[in-house]
């Protein structure tokens, strides 16, 4: 057997080269993955003694000859492919193992020169991968280091499986098309300017890429995703099909409500509101808890975990479809259980960066009148366990219970993230019922109340993320089951609301802050 190895993330190179070659497998290496391979002692092929011409152009060509492309490309169960082979004296290539060069790294950096970027452009490596790729069925194809003991457990006993070979090949193609995609994005944001080749001064650059998305709300509209160039706000793609428009919208939409919670949470979004937050000793537990408030809604949703992905995690995740997921990191064997589904759009970002006061500063709308500019809404109220500080303050006869006030606390971080109308009821860890984007206060009680599990609201506490004009809302909320209520607060009719709330024997507070979102 002969496998090709030449990576720019050197990570385990040099066991898999060892586990290879203690099964006899033949290293063909290129460059700096050469030189590391046989600082290890083990014996490698250059490529140049394959394909009888040394490197050139500053390593520009090195790969790129039939007698590395024939090797991957032939196909074992065609004679004349086989018999093309021998008429050139070229040997077949069984594995190939190749990551490409850090062009976002690089991209990344503003101060790159447009030269220099140019040349981390991966010419030979996309080559290899689409060839071995496409003859996924013979060759064996890896590109993410944390797939290296699968490569190596493939080769025992009766060999590869056909599974196996598919989902290495589908994680080549998405490599290459994540990796393709940079390239086309950072250079959308390419001008010439007094001659020269100049990154970042087109209209609307923020020093980053443009990344061109599926489509838009619709598919019948374009859309591109402009992306900052400063690397701790990126966010990462790591797989899955291409994002829209709409997929960016939720993965922000669920990636705010995580940022709410130090303690491990899941969101689950569709169309930009919850339809389950929960949280719980672990990510996996939270994530569960949160997928089973609304098991109907949640069903092709989008996910936000604030604790990066496990294994354990990852298998919950894929457990039910869903069509995207956001977390602040993942590890290894994560990667390989959710490459079992590799359609699945799995997204990474700092978390931290996203937390700091330099993330809260002011966020743009386009509307047909121009650009609106505000500060980015935050429930700084919330930021400590109630009842804490000025606010939030007991209107009612009764004050909360210990469990109340931690009920409430948790409806009012998750509430502020709601389309306005938006009344919703919680426990003091997950939501159970949710009315969002309802035209009167009263509908959003309604509309929640009719998508609750039957008696679930009993003892629950609800949020209204805006004053109740009138006492029908609250009248609803109490009808419902539930027991404590927050509010901002602020009507010309709060004394008659307060007096309704003291009628059913509820506990309610004012924060004085609304959190609309529209």
């Amino acid at each position: 057997m002969r496998a090709i190895l030449s990576v720019s993330d050197k990570t385990g190179i040099v066991d898999v080269g060892r586990a290879l070659a203690a099964r006899n497998v033949e290293l063909v290496s290129t460059g700096g993955t050469a030189r590391i391979l046989e600082e290890a002692g083990l014996p490698v092929t250059g490529v140049s003694a394959v394909t009888g011409f040394p490197e050139m152009m500053d390593g520009r060509v090195k790969t790129l000859h039939p007698g590395i492309h024939a090797g991957i490309l032939a196909r074992r169960q065609r004679p004349d492919d086989l018999e093309a082979l021998r008429a050139h004296g070229i040997r077949p290539v069984d594995i190939v193992v190749v990551n490409l060069y850090p062009f976002a790294r690089a991209a990344a950096n503003p101060a790159t020169p447009f030269d220099d970027l140019v040349e981390e452009i991966d010419i030979g490596g996309p080559s290899l991968l689409r060839a071995a790729a496409k003859n996924f069925r013979d060759v064996l194809v890896v590109v993410d280091p944390a797939d290296y003991p699968r490569l190596i457990g493939g080769l025992e006993g009766s060999g590869p499986s056909l599974d196996l070979r598919l989902q290495l090949m589908q994680k080549a193609f998405a490599h290459t098309a994540e990796y393709d995609t940079t390239i086309a994005s950072t250079l959308a944001n390419v001008e010439v300017v007094a001659g020269s080749m100049t990154r970042g001064t087109g209209p609307g650059s923020s020093g980053g890429g443009r990344r061109t998305l599926r489509y838009g709300e619709n598919p019948h509209q374009k859309a591109h995703w402009i992306e900052p160039a400063v690397a701790a706000r990126a966010w990462r793609v790591h797989q899955g099909k291409e994002l829209s428009y709409t997929n960016l919208l939720d993965l922000d939409a669920a990636v705010r409500i995580a940022l709410e919670f130090s303690e491990p949470a899941g969101v689950v979004i569709k169309h930009t509101n919850p339809c389950g937050v929960a949280t719980g000793p672990t990510a996996v537990e939270a994530y569960v808890t949160a997928r089973q408030a609304d098991p109907l809604s949640a069903f092709g949703g989008i996910v936000a975990i604030n604790r990066p992905l496990d294994r354990e995690a990852a298998v919950a995740l894929t457990a039910t479809f869903i069509e995207a997921v956001i977390a602040p990191g993942l590890d290894e064997e994560a990667r390989g259980v959710l490459a079992g589904k590799p359609n699945l759009r799995v997204v990474t970002a700092d978390y931290a960066s996203l937390r700091s006061p330099a993330a809260a500063g002011e966020e743009t709308r386009s509307f047909l009148g121009g650009v609106l500019v505000q500060e980015r809404d935050t429930v700084r109220e919330a930021a400590e366990p109630w009842p804490a500080g000025e606010y939030p303050t007991v209107v009612t006869r009764r004050a909360p219970t210990s469990e109340e006030w931690a009920a409430l606390r948790f409806a009012w971080r998750v509430c502020a993230h709601v389309k306005s109308n938006a009344v919703i009821f919680t426990g003091p860890d997950r939501t159970l019922a949710v009315g969002a984007g309802q035209m009167s206060r009263v509908d959003a009680v309604n509309v929640a109340v009719a998508k609750a599990v039957p008696g679930s609201l009993r003892g629950s506490a609800a949020a209204s993320d805006a004053f109740f004009p009138f006492r029908d809302g609250l009248d609803a909320v109490a009808a419902s089951g539930a027991t404590a209520v927050v509010q901002p607060g602020g009507s010309v009719r709060d004394t008659e609301v307060v007096a309704a709330a003291d009628e059913h024997g509820l506990a309610m507070v004012f924060t004085g802050t609304r959190h609309f979102r529209h």
